[in-house]
């Protein structure tokens, strides 16, 4: 961590309050032009990830790095600066030829293409440093794919092969590629979200969720793990990151989990796994709806995104709450202890975390676009923590809040525009309608095999990068196919929203799970695989909602669904998650034998992945009518031998 003292770390605090004060402005009054504002955008977040992160994570102080990164901060300068001047109509004098930069496509000078040059590097080493080596290297692929095209196998969707001009034409002087819809969305939307969290999190509030949910749960068997279920579900959904979300609700909820009996590769793999579904949560989850905006076809609100992703939200944690309660019985965890209260709160919190989400919902509800909506709610933190001591916000807290968002922010930001270059080069070569077209295919044989291998190639992509970078890649590159899925548009979306989610608890490469384990001192691949156990359920409630898209409450024409549809699916699909919670823990009533935990996962799976129609139908009232059955006469065996 930087010194604080240092000016380096004085200018990074600078900026930060610099970025969040420029953003909150840009969206709501239009300062200049749309890749204009995303220069800016890309080189405060470039230059805050070189002042703040090192070259090399062994040397972070040495002077070499010092240098490096002082140069890498004046070419970021320089680069940026340059596309802002040649895109902004105010500085038309300064115009090389006269011409705005988006007007010279094809035409561009030797000054343009060398900057270029220069910002692709900077983007990829800024990508490098804030997220590590998975992204910059599939970028690298892809520009070799790019200019090597021609050479390709059949396999490999061969092209006529591109230049270095039109790479750089593409990739980052056009709005296309680092300045496209990935920055975009990242400027419009998420940041502003990011700084609603840091600023609820600056009142107390979210603290006071964590000692709501103890309180719940005090004396209920394994209370801490269905804290941490509650709170990191709550937290997830305003950070949006799996990773960032386990790193600051597990520090308090592990160590909980441990004192009640827990294993540590248990408690970190219940974390890991609450962590990651924080971002399906309404209304905020993290960054996805914001990316669904732009992605589905017929487009959708807000307010459709977050209705449709509620109830799969919502069983997605009841079947992590039930898992846990029966773990939680069949090891004898205790519950919690008395609650410490050395930290004082106050009730009035829950009013401003509370609150501030009725806020955004009303905003939203009334036709505000997101980014308005999120900024009347800033405003609206800033009035209801007037109201108590616990809650005030000073001058010295808002700009906490402000470089705090930057801090969360950075890494978005650099993430957005290296995932830029992939687009510009996707669109550049073709490829994305060639691959659509291969994994149609699949789809005209069976949906639930072209299901499968999208879930395959989003967990293969979700790992290293971040859940919401995964879903734009994904949806990008197979938009074609999802439109073709015989399942509403925003279904199919979800689908693989989803899986991106997922893939931060999937070993080997479990991010979620590895931050738990380095919190919980347990085995790392051993809490991976508890965390994959724990969210099971994450992996089959996609195939549930695309084949049965009532737990969108939607028909599968794309219609609203009827309250008794989406009852009777809700009702079915919460037995399945019972058996699968059973199944998962070898408890219900009592201990569950392997012979019985397989035929309930058997039974689950047969009614998440099958439709409401004909011998499925059948098979998923037989399959209701037997877990029932099975967890009923378990539960009498209990009483009897009572």
């Amino acid at each position: 961590m930087p010194n604080p003292s240092t000016p380096a770390n004085h200018l990074y605090n600078v900026l930060a309050v610099l970025l969040s004060l420029f953003v909150l402005a840009a969206v709501n009054f239009n300062l200049f032009d749309q890749q204009p504002n995303l220069a800016l955008f890309g080189m405060l977040g470039l230059v805050l990830v070189f002042l703040r992160l090192p070259l090399f994570k062994c040397c972070p102080d040495n002077r070499p790095s010092t240098i490096v990164n002082a140069l890498l901060i004046c070419a970021t300068v320089v680069v940026f600066s340059y596309i802002f001047v040649q895109s902004e109509r105010l500085f038309e004098r300064f115009w090389i030829d006269g011409t705005l930069l988006g007007d010279r496509a094809g035409n561009e000078t030797l000054v343009d293409y060398v900057v270029a040059g220069i910002g692709l590097v900077l983007v990829l080493e800024a990508t490098r440093r804030a997220i590590g080596w998975t992204l910059p290297i599939l970028c690298l692929i892809f520009i070799a794919y790019a200019v090597y095209g021609q050479s390709m196998p059949d396999w490999l969707f061969p092209h006529r092969g591109a230049n270095w001009q039109q790479i750089a034409q593409k990739t980052f002087l056009q709005s296309g590629g680092v300045f496209g819809i990935a920055l975009r969305v990242m400027f419009t939307y998420v940041f502003l979200f990011v700084l609603f969290g840091t600023l609820l999190e600056q009142t107390g509030a979210t603290a006071y969720v964590i000692k709501f949910a103890r309180r719940m749960f005090k004396n209920s068997s394994g209370g801490p793990a269905k804290v941490a279920v509650v709170s990191s579900g709550l937290m997830g959904s305003l950070s949006g990151s799996a990773v960032a979300n386990t790193a600051t609700t597990g520090t308090f909820t592990i160590p909980l989990m441990k004192s009640a009996g827990f294993k540590s590769e248990s408690a970190g793999g219940v974390e890991a796994a609450a962590s990651s579904g924080g971002a399906l949560m309404p209304p905020i989850m993290g960054a996805g709806a914001y990316m669904m905006l732009e992605m589905v076809e017929p487009a959708v609100t807000y307010v459709e995104i977050i209705k449709a992703a509620l109830i799969p939200a919502i069983l997605y944690y009841t079947a992590l709450l039930m898992t846990v309660h029966f773990h939680a019985k069949r090891i004898g965890a205790a519950p919690e202890a008395d609650i410490d209260d050395d930290e004082p709160t106050s009730a009035y919190q829950g009013v401003v975390f509370f609150g501030s989400f009725v806020i955004l919902i009303a905003m939203l509800v009334s036709g505000f676009t997101p980014f308005r909506a999120v900024s009347v709610s800033l405003i609206g933190i800033l009035v209801l923590s007037l109201f108590s001591k616990f809650t005030r916000l000073d001058f010295q807290k808002i700009l906490g809040a402000f470089t705090g968002a930057a801090k969360g922010g950075m890494a978005l930001i650099v993430a957005a525009s290296c995932v830029g270059i992939i687009l510009g080069i996707v669109d550049m070569t073709g490829l994305g309608a060639a691959l659509p077209a291969k994994i149609q295919a699949f789809a005209n044989e069976s949906a639930i095999l072209a299901l499968l291998l999208l879930m395959v190639s989003t967990i293969i992509l979700g790992m290293g990068l971040p859940s919401a970078v995964c879903y734009l890649l994904m949806a990008i590159l197979v938009g074609s196919v999802l439109d073709t899925l015989d399942t509403p548009p925003l279904a199919a979306h979800l689908f693989i929203f989803y899986f991106g989610m997922m893939s931060m608890v999937t070993p080997p490469v479990a991010l979620a799970a590895y931050a738990a384990a380095a919190i919980s001192k347990g085995d790392v691949m051993r809490t991976a695989f508890s965390a994959f156990r724990f969210a099971l359920v994450g992996f089959a409630l996609p195939f549930a909602f695309v084949l049965k898209p009532e737990l969108l409450m939607l028909t599968k024409d794309n219609e609203a669904a009827g309250p008794v549809m989406i009852a009777a699916t809700v009702g079915i699909t919460l037995v399945a998650i019972w058996g699968l919670s059973a199944s998962i823990a070898g408890y219900a009533s009592k201990r569950i034998g392997l012979p019985m935990r397989g035929l309930l996962l058997l039974l689950s799976l047969t009614i998440f992945f099958t439709r409401w129609q004909d011998v499925q139908l059948a098979a998923q009232l037989i399959a209701t009518v037997a877990i029932v059955l099975l967890l009923f006469l378990n539960s009498r065996s209990v009483a009897d031998s009572n």
